[in-house]
């Protein structure tokens, strides 16, 4: 037998010059390496994420059913899927957190992530799609381009996630493909075309044609494993086809030069151009294909896998990671390479009752040794990793290592949050921080026995590790423990789970909007803390002036002093001071928002001057100043979407004129009325229970957090009036 691998060796060691034992080293390091780009290059970090009941879940079944992964397919009406693995999932029907898992099809290897639907758990998408590569976007055939379809769309371009879309539930009565893929293209740009055309409609969905290699795709029979049989075009679709197989070529040569080329000198353009093309672009983010299929009749699915395969990028076709040296303050990059010094970003926490606290890291590069040490950036401590394991939803599978591109999960980080940046001590990079939407609802708790009081605490503090969406605060008037979260369910799946996972017992009050508070003028305010006690005193002295500042832009302070009237080692307390100020508010004690701080002048004293004298000064002015710059409350405001049946639509617009609705458009969907607009949160609690009543349970609603805007002074009076503030 011939030893391939010697041959190579020899072959190579010319090129190199020298049969040397060095030689021969450096040649094996060197296939190694290429073993392991081979192995990168066929990996795909991907994410399934869509609209609630588009059936990403299902779905995500179905792929790990194809690829072996499992050997059952269960169905989420049935409650038996296995990334829908908490109790709460299963009951309720929905996913509420973000399951991972891997699996394998032909050669290639499938990090994947099946994210929720409901806007209440939008946390567990955008933190999903910061750490993937690739994103599979889930749109029914049916309800077509909804709410949270262009809130994950959002998302996804904020992390430029290459992506694909699958058009589910074909066989559906009222699904329509070419429907929704225009409204694809008119909400999102003219990115996107379709690589497949359905064959039948509703529930003579057969196949599909696919485009590139122009052969029909047909299933025969039902159940799991229905014959897949390729043949050529129906006659009846040709021209269909040869029309859009044409419109899609125009499209890709408007994008890719090799197209391009080809196309303008009426050269042939093969399957495999156009593939290779395809995926050029899709990485490029300046493309989307658009297939179609039925995951619950287990149609389209092993396409959709190919297509994953074909054009979603692996980790080393994306950009490098770039982050700060936190020592050097300049950009550096790491690449997709195990040779890399380490680098990975923790993404999300998750409470085991067998091992403790899980952390999910993806390793952007270098390599992550169990039992060794890695430095958090972000907290500045070095951890110890005791055992990293690959997760398939809730179960584990222990490996000695992480290697660039893998995501795993660590036990033993004590101190790592979401977000933390984690690397290689030696060669610490800071990365970019993750985005964390505001909560929006609040309510009180209280433990129902002493016991649940002594539980309480710590439950709810590794709740809010796990969910950056989850606040929990203390308030000192009224004596209450306030959670807050992005909505009613959010609120009701916590509660759930502290009574099933932590077996504590709580009673929860109404819900409260979460009101902040902001200004309305410009004003100039002067903030004076002098102590004398006899000994050293205090002495902080500042002018500040106020002006109201963009909506959603926080808290903004500058320093405009000069020539050392304030010295420099005071002005971050100015700054803390400041902000300290602003969690209480003037009006109501909300959390003060949107406005501009410049601190202009002040005076110190040599000896009774210190940090704490200037950030009491800073606190005094900002809350003497807020009550002369026309303090307002502002409001969450959603953004809502009825669907409802046409003979209920005078109903439902009456009701939400009653709830300061503003509406926006309405729309025809064959015997439907589609309304959007936009309503304050404070009006639609309880609206589930409300638009049943008014359409005998026939509509549906959804809504999202869309800004915050002013409080009318009416409303405005009764919330002062109800807390007491004048």
């Amino acid at each position: 037998m011939v030893n391939t691998s010697c041959v190579e060796q020899q072959v190579e060691s010319k090129e190199f010059g020298a049969q040397t034992e060095a030689g021969l080293t450096k040649q094996r390091n060197m296939a190694t390496m290429k073993d392991k780009a081979k192995t990168l290059q066929n990996t795909r970090n991907i994410g399934i994420v869509a609209h609630i009941d588009a059936g990403k879940t299902t779905v995500t079944e179905r792929i790990l059913y194809y690829t072996g992964k499992i050997y059952k397919m269960g169905e989420v009406h049935e409650g038996t899927t296995v990334m829908d693995w908490m109790v709460q999932e299963q009951e309720r029907g929905i996913t509420i957190t973000s399951a991972n898992t891997t699996c394998f099809w032909k050669d290639c290897r499938i990090n994947l992530i099946d994210t929720p639907g409901h806007v209440d758990f939008t946390i567990e998408v955008e933190r999903s799609l910061k750490v993937l590569d690739g994103v599979v976007i889930v749109f029914c055939g049916v309800g077509g381009v909804q709410p949270q379809s262009e809130t994950v769309w959002r998302q996804a371009d904020r992390y430029n996630v290459p992506r694909i879309a699958f058009i589910n539930k074909m066989d559906r009565v009222g699904a329509n493909f070419y429907d929704v893929t225009a409204q694809i293209c008119q909400r999102f740009g003219d990115f996107a075309r379709p690589i497949h055309l359905p064959i039948g409609i509703e529930s003579d969905f057969s196949g599909f044609v696919d485009l590139v290699d122009m052969k029909a795709v047909l299933y025969k029979g039902e159940g799991a494993d229905p014959n897949i049989e390729v043949n050529p075009i129906p006659g009846d679709l040709v021209k269909s086809a040869e029309e859009a197989r044409h419109k899609l070529i125009e499209k890709i040569a408007e994008l890719d030069e090799v197209i391009m080329d080809k196309y303008v000198h009426n050269k042939i353009i093969s399957a495999i151009d156009l593939k290779d093309a395809i995926r050029r672009q899709v990485i490029k983010h300046k493309f989307v294909p658009v297939l179609c299929g039925s995951a619950l009749k287990n149609k389209g699915i092993q396409t959709l896998l190919d297509a994953v395969y074909d054009f979603l990028p692996s980790p080393l076709d994306i950009p490098p990671m770039k982050g700060i040296n936190p020592a050097t303050k300049k950009e550096e990059i790491r690449l997709a390479d195990d040779s890399e010094p380490f680098c990975g970003l923790a993404f999300k926490l998750m409470s085991d009752p067998y091992v403790g606290k899980l952390v999910f890291i993806r390793i952007y590069s270098g390599v992550m040794e169990s039992g060794s040490y890695i430095y958090n950036v972000s907290k500045d401590t070095n951890e110890r990793i005791s055992k990293i394991v690959r997760m398939h939803a809730n179960k584990q599978e222990i490996v000695q290592s992480g290697h660039a591109g893998e995501i795993v999960a660590c036990v033993g980080l004590k101190d790592t949050m979401t977000g933390d940046s984690v690397s290689d001590k030696a060669h610490p990079i800071m990365l970019e921080n993750m985005h964390f939407p505001e909560p929006v609802i609040s309510m009180a708790i209280e433990p129902k026995t002493i016991a649940d009081q002594e539980r309480l605490s710590a439950t709810l503090h590794k709740l809010a590790d796990e969910d950056p969406t989850f606040k929990v605060s203390y308030n000192k008037d009224t004596g209450q423990t306030i959670i807050s979260g992005m909505g009613e369910l959010h609120l009701d799946v916590i509660a759930d789970r502290m009574l099933r996972e932590f077996k504590v017992q709580a009673s929860m009050g109404n819900p409260q909007v979460a009101y902040k508070e902001t200004i309305t003028k410009i004003t100039r305010s002067v903030g004076k803390f002098i102590q004398q006690t006899g000994g050293h005193g205090h002495y902080g002295h500042v002018v500040i002036d106020i002006s109201p500042g963009e909506r959603g832009s926080g808290i903004k302070f500058k320093s405009k002093i000069a020539g050392g009237v304030i010295p420099k080692e005071f002005i971050p307390a100015v700054k803390q001071g400041i902000l300290n100020a602003a969690r209480s508010g003037a009006i109501a004690g909300y959390p003060l928002v949107d406005i501009d701080v410049k601190l202009v002048d002040g005076s110190y004293h040599d000896v009774d001057s210190s940090e704490l004298s200037f950030n009491m000064a800073a606190s005094i002015a900002l809350r003497d100043g807020m009550k002369n710059a026309g303090p307002v409350l502002l409001e969450p405001i959603m953004s809502i979407e009825v669907v409802t049946p046409s003979e209920y639509l005078g109903e439902v617009i009456s009701d939400l004129n009653t709830r300061r609705s503003n509406i926006g458009s309405m729309k025809d969907k064959e015997a439907l009325k589609i309304i959007k607009g936009v309503v304050p949160l404070s009006e639609v609690f309880g609206y589930a229970t409300a638009i049943r009543s008014l359409t005998q349970g026939r509509a549906t609603y959804t809504m999202e957090p869309s800004h915050y805007a002013e409080v009318p002074k009416d409303i405005q009076e009764k919330i002062i009036g109800k807390w007491g503030y004048h």
